[in-house]
């Protein structure tokens, strides 16, 4: 293996190592000074892809746990933490959901997606054939079972019908008034599920691992 194919071997990443293996940029020579840099001398797109993936992480649309950024006193101690605040370098990632988020929004190339892909037509916009519930079934499946917190507390249908409606006008789910389909959504949901039986959610919660 040679420079970046190291960072495959990970099964979590930090924020900063995974904004800048999504931008191609190799953490090894980046990782400790591009939060010490002003924001117009750090590499392109990474601030917004940084952003993304705080935003992800605390929708649930990325597994994870965030940490916050911790006051120090005079003497070095923890006295406190910022409000609203997160540690980019001790918040983690799961690189599954991450690989899943990112697809989700588009990106299909890159670090995080090295075999060589076929076109999945089913899944093209622009197809002529496209079917907007087929794919909304095959990313709301991508996007629940990847991500424990997409599940955690609710059965396999619940969690899909949650993610159908929250992504409802990107797969022509919605009425004429803008609001969600509930009886298109219930479709979709019911194609996704996978324990159509019913009963308590087997998904595990992942605990966090200490930082």
């Amino acid at each position: 293996m040679e420079g970046l194919d190291y960072w495959r071997l990970c099964d979590e990443l930090n924020i900063v190592v995974a904004a800048l293996l999504i931008i191609g940029q190799d953490p090894d020579k980046w990782v400790e000074t591009v939060e010490k840099n002003s924001i117009e001398n750090r590499p392109s797109g990474y601030e917004a892809t940084k952003s993304a993936l705080i935003v992800g992480l605390r929708r649930g649309e990325i597994e994870g746990y965030e940490i916050p950024e911790y006051a120090l006193d005079q003497y070095g101690e923890v006295c406190g933490e910022y409000p609203n605040s997160i540690d980019v370098y001790q918040s983690k990632v799961t690189v599954a959901s991450l690989r899943n988020f990112l697809r989700l929004h588009g990106v299909s190339e890159g670090f995080f997606f090295p075999e060589v892909h076929e076109n999945v037509d089913y899944l093209d916009h622009s197809h002529p054939c496209y079917a907007p519930k087929l794919a909304a079934a095959v990313r709301a499946w991508q996007a629940v079972s990847s991500a424990s917190t997409q599940t955690s507390g609710l059965t396999p249908k619940k969690a899909l019908t949650r993610w159908l409606n929250e992504h409802a006008k990107q797969f022509d789910l919605t009425n004429e008034d803008g609001r969600p389909n509930e009886s298109g959504i219930d479709q979709v949901a019911k194609v996704a599920n996978w324990n159509p039986q019913g009963g308590a959610p087997r998904t595990p919660v992942r605990e966090p691992k200490d930082p």
